[in-house]
């Protein structure tokens, strides 16, 4: 198996097995966007005249038919391969003879893997951006549906004032909603175009740049050829750092779901089909998916700590530590969006038990109610608050404490907000399908 770096010696089979790593598994998936990034490297070779017409139309040939024999799953990096841009062009060599030589002219393996991580980062992401407002539309539905049920406020985890189960669903979609514009950062500081590069320092041929930047259907070009190489590492613990902050409002839900669906709290009933079963206890209905939520939440921080650690310190230019930074993004990418597939799962089965959630909301929650209605009164809130103090075990529920829509104000009970929402629900949702299609239109153009 010929290296692209090979030039008269063999290197030690152990330093091979420690510096491929995982990276030819790591590979397979980048296999499509390899292949595509190839067909516009080609396709502006041709056009400064490196390669002929006709040269292009092999090199395509050849490319195209990779694909053919990835979808079949007959296209596998090995471990002498190194990595996927060696298998590539190892293929064409040996297919097309000194032709398939010509497909690295002024390119970089540098250049080339960071071009295919942004490639296939963009698809991945607006998956995960897809899935998201999936789960958006989830939690809008179950706030409108339970927009009017009682549920006692907690600060400090005690009961502290009246909410709502909307309240409490569509803070959280809310939350997603913010979660989304920085997810939609990342994206945008990802859709730029390396190609060009090279090792960090462009090359002394009049490439054309933009026009590769334009075939793959990027924003735009990176500019500085330096930066270029720079931001490998950057970049992914951006998208990290956006799916962590995903990650973390999952983990809150979990908490308060493992919590609310407790015997001792009855809020909630999770799903039997999403509960596992004990080995040794009969009864046992356990919340393991959001237990598990939880725990990768940790993985997915560990990710982003793993990608910064690697980076702080590097000098300018490519260096080999790079390498490390591949494997937390794409399984950062996986792990975001299983987990909210698996909390869309739930919410979407998730009980209400509304009588508890009325008779949990003991005289104590309307503590602060009292002293503003003195407060009306004429009474000055610090009094208010103390004479409430003074006589908690003479407080009464009225209707008018448990009327959750009396609360008016922007984004309180009973004034959630919602069709606002559903509006930046749908709006956001046209965005990523705009995107996703316009961003298949080339990869299907190339291929043509």
């Amino acid at each position: 198996m010929t290296k692209l770096w090979e030039k008269g010696y063999s290197l030690n089979d152990e330093m091979e097995k420690f510096t491929v790593g995982d990276d030819f598994l790591l590979d397979q998936k980048l296999v499509k966007m390899d292949v595509i990034g190839s067909i516009a490297h080609a396709r502006m070779l041709t056009k400064i005249g490196i390669l002929k017409e006709d040269e292009f139309a092999r090199l395509k040939g050849a490319l195209v038919e990779i694909l053919r024999l990835y979808s079949e799953d007959k296209f596998h990096i090995e471990v002498e391969d190194e990595d996927v841009h060696t298998k590539v062009e190892n293929y064409l060599t040996d297919r097309l003879g000194d032709l398939g030589k010509k497909i690295h002219t002024a390119r970089s393996r540098n250049d080339q893997v960071i071009v295919d991580l942004r490639l296939y980062t963009k698809e991945r992401l607006l998956e995960i951006l897809k899935s998201l407002l999936r789960f958006c539309e989830t939690l809008w539905e179950f706030s409108k549906e339970n927009e009017g049920v009682i549920m006692p406020g907690r600060t400090h985890t005690q009961p502290a004032m009246p909410s709502s189960v909307g309240l409490w669903a569509s803070a959280l979609l809310e939350s997603l909603l913010d979660d989304f514009i920085l997810m939609r950062t990342a994206y945008d500081i990802n859709n730029q175009c390396p190609l060009g590069s090279a090792a960090s320092y462009g090359v002394p041929l009049d490439i054309d740049r933009q026009l590769t930047s334009d075939l793959l259907g990027f924003e735009k070009v990176q500019n500085n050829v330096l930066y270029a190489n720079n931001s490998r590492g950057k970049t992914e613990s951006i998208v990290l750092f956006a799916l962590s902050q995903v990650m973390l409002d999952l983990s809150k839900l979990a908490t308060d779901l493992i919590l609310f669906s407790t015997r001792e709290f009855g809020y909630f009933n999770l799903p039997e089909e999403l509960c596992c079963g004990s080995s040794i206890m009969p009864q046992k209905r356990n919340p393991a998916g959001m237990e598990l939520i939880r725990a990768k939440t940790s993985t997915m921080l560990s990710y982003l700590f793993q990608v910064t650690g690697t980076i702080k310190a590097l000098p300018s230019g490519y260096n080999r530590d790079l390498q490390e930074t591949k494997s937390p993004l794409l399984k950062g990418m996986d792990l975001a969006e299983s987990s909210i597939k698996v909390c869309d799962l739930v919410i979407s089965r998730l009980k209400v038990n509304e009588e508890v959630l009325d008779r949990a909301c003991t005289p104590e929650v309307f503590a602060t109610d009292r002293a503003l209605e003195l407060v009306k009164e004429g009474k000055p809130f610090r009094d208010a608050y103390r004479e409430v103090a003074a006589n908690l075990d003479k407080l009464e529920i009225t209707a008018s404490y448990k009327d959750i829509f009396s609360r008016k104000h922007i984004g309180a009970a009973g004034n959630l907000g919602l069709p606002m929402l559903k509006d930046q629900i749908d709006s956001k949702m046209e965005w990523v399908g705009k995107e996703k299609r316009a961003f298949e239109a080339k990869i299907e153009e190339l291929k043509m």
